[in-house]
C-alpha cells in the first residue's frame, strides 16, 4: 500500500514543474520566513493557475499574499486587460512580494495592497470574477461575507486550508480560534443558498464556491 508521501511524490513527478521564478521564491521563502509551509507550493499553485486559465478573469482578489507565490500563479490566467488585487497585512513581506512580482513580469498585472483586508475590501470599487481566501483563519467567515457582494454572479471563490490538518473533524477546544474560524466558515457556506460549493482534498483542503446566477 502506497503511503501518502509516496502518492505525493508520484503526483509531483507527473505534474508540470514550477517555473524558475517560483522555485526561487520557494527557496527565499524557506530562508527568510518563520512559516514557509504557508506557501501554496507547486501542486496547489498549478491548480490555482489552471482554474484562473479556465475562467480567464478580468479581476481577481486575493486575501493573504504571504510572499506572493499564489498571486503569481493566479495572475497567469488573467485576461489581457485583467488585474489582480492582493491584500497582505504584514508590511514586512512587501519587499519580497514586489521583488518577485517584478521577476515574474506581472508589475502591471498585480496590485499589492498592504493593510487590513476587512477595512480595505469595502473601499474596492470593482466586481470580481475570482477570489482567493488564504489569510487568518478566525476571520474566514468575515472575509466571505465581505467579498460575496463584490463577486460577480457565476464568479468563484477558492478558500484554502478548509480541512485544517484534519482538525475540522476532531474535538475543538474553546480557545482554538483558528479551527473554530474554519468550521464556522465551512458550515455557513454549506447552508448558503446563494452559492454552490465543494471541498477538494488538495493539500490542506480547498473549497470551491460558485455564486449562483439565479436563486
Amino acid at each position: 500500500m502506497e503511503t501518502s508521501k509516496d502518492i505525493l511524490k508520484y503526483i509531483i513527478n507527473h505534474s508540470d514543474k514550477e517555473a524558475s521564478v517560483l522555485s526561487e521564491l520557494t527557496r527565499r521563502t524557506h530562508l527568510e520566513t518563520l512559516h514557509p509551509r504557508m506557501l501554496s507550493g507547486n501542486i496547489q499553485g498549478k491548480f490555482l493557475e489552471f482554474i484562473s486559465k479556465i475562467i480567464r478573469p478580468e479581476r481577481i482578489l486575493e486575501i493573504g499574499t504571504f510572499t506572493g507565490y499564489s498571486a503569481i500563479c493566479l495572475a497567469k490566467g488573467l485576461s489581457e486587460t485583467g488585474l489582480l488585487y492582493t491584500i497582505e497585512i504584514n508590511d514586512e513581506k512587501e519587499v519580497i512580494i514586489n521583488e518577485f512580482i517584478k521577476k515574474a513580469g506581472f508589475t502591471n498585472k498585480i496590485k499589492l495592497i498592504i493593510g487590513n483586508a476587512i477595512e480595505i475590501i469595502p473601499e474596492l470599487k470593482e466586481m470580481f470574477d475570482l477570489i482567493f481566501i488564504d489569510a487568518d483563519k478566525p476571520n474566514y467567515l468575515n472575509y466571505y461575507k465581505a467579498v460575496l457582494p463584490i463577486l460577480k454572479p457565476g464568479g468563484f471563490i477558492i478558500a484554502d486550508n478548509v480541512l485544517w490538518s484534519g482538525k475540522v473533524i476532531k474535538y475543538i477546544s474553546e480557545d482554538d480560534k483558528s479551527t473554530h474560524g474554519i468550521t464556522s466558515f465551512n458550515d455557513y457556506v454549506q447552508k448558503d443558498l446563494s452559492v454552490e460549493n465543494m471541498i477538494l482534498p488538495v493539500r490542506d483542503g480547498l473549497m470551491l464556491i460558485r455564486k449562483k446566477t439565479k436563486l
